[in-house]
């Protein structure tokens, strides 16, 4: 081969190369910012914690926001919080906490909060996300939706249940899509719904028939706690609250606020209120997410102070949501 036919097919070679590489689709990570459990109007400082989780998502540019209900209400008192709220630049989701519904119906704060429906999905970049709606209690006969706190009359054995139609909808639209998926609630899949067992089967039997696993992990709060469990191959985080813990007995609050902010906000008497918001920023690629969450401490008296352990019932004591990686392989 002569050398003016061999710098042809080395150039040749390179072309290839170029176009080949050029025609190979770069994944893109998807980011976005998680909060739960505002709980806004009842909280001191409500409006400065949505401030602080709205600039933290500006700041990171991150690709839409979610809170996992129990944000805000209806009213017009809660317009500064919705407001706030709207200020981000990019898409906004919520999902229904058992406390926004206190005093409306589901449809009224579908409708309030400009959310396409109680339960809903969505696609972002290459992932598929699946917001669900836990609010339903049995009245021993029928799964029934929260309506104006109806839900008080039965104990919370009863509370949060996944209604059938619901769970229907949810094989379906999982069935509809190739794109790994990621779950978003505020009932937590994995300890809190009554039914989540048979969610679970619902989930681990779609993997099993899109011969990969596609639901690869379920964020979810109510429980003002943070852990991260894996049950079957499938990741279930619990996104701690962004203002505080309820104790549900006497927590010396006389000496963690003065009296003007113990009249005004009667839940604190019953509670332990974080110093800082806590929130997440989760970057999923193909391989995993990233979670980088974020840590305050309890305004004194302290659980321990207060004569509490590490934890209330199965779920950990904690003012933190902490870093961890969910890798979708294992």
């Amino acid at each position: 081969m002569t050398y003016l036919k061999s710098a042809y097919l080395c150039l040749a070679v390179a072309a290839i190369g170029l176009v080949m590489a050029s025609c190979e689709k770069k994944e893109v990570p998807v980011r976005f910012a998680i909060a739960s459990d505002f709980h806004a109007p009842d909280v001191p400082g409500g409006q400065e914690r949505v401030e602080a989780f709205i600039k933290a998502a500006n700041d990171e540019n991150v690709d839409f926001i979610i809170d996992l209900g129990d944000f805000c209400r209806l009213d017009s008192a809660s317009q500064v919080y919705r407001d706030i709220w709207n200020n981000f630049k990019g898409e906004k989701y919520h999902a229904i906490g058992n406390h926004d519904l206190d005093r409306y119906s589901v449809d009224e704060y579908v409708e309030g909060m400009g959310m396409p429906n109680r339960y809903y999905s969505f696609d972002k970049g290459n992932f598929h996300f699946v917001v669900l709606d836990g609010n339903n209690y049995s009245d021993g006969k029928e799964i029934i939706h929260y309506d104006h706190a109806n839900y008080g009359k039965y104990p919370y054995s009863n509370h949060s249940y996944m209604d059938k139609k619901q769970m229907e909808w949810l094989e379906k639209d999982l069935a509809s899509t190739n794109l790994k998926t990621v779950l978003l609630s505020h009932q937590s899949i994995d300890s809190e719904l009554k039914n989540g067992a048979e969610v679970r089967s619902i989930l681990e039997k779609e993997n099993k028939r899109a011969g990969f696993k596609k639901v690869v992990l379920a964020f979810s709060g109510h429980n003002h706690s943070n852990y991260t469990k894996k049950i079957n191959g499938i990741s279930y985080m619990q996104i701690n609250s962004a203002s505080y813990v309820w104790i549900g007995k006497p927590t010396m609050t006389e000496k963690r606020f003065p009296e003007e902010i113990n009249k005004k906000y009667s839940l604190m008497a019953y509670s332990m209120m974080y110093d800082k918001p806590l929130y997440a920023i989760v970057t999923l690629t193909e391989e995993g997410a990233d979670i980088k969450g974020t840590k305050a401490n309890f305004i004194p008296p302290t659980p321990k102070e207060v004569g509490l352990g590490d934890s209330i019932g199965v779920y950990p004591l904690v003012s933190t949501i902490e870093d961890v990686y969910v890798n979708f392989a294992d």
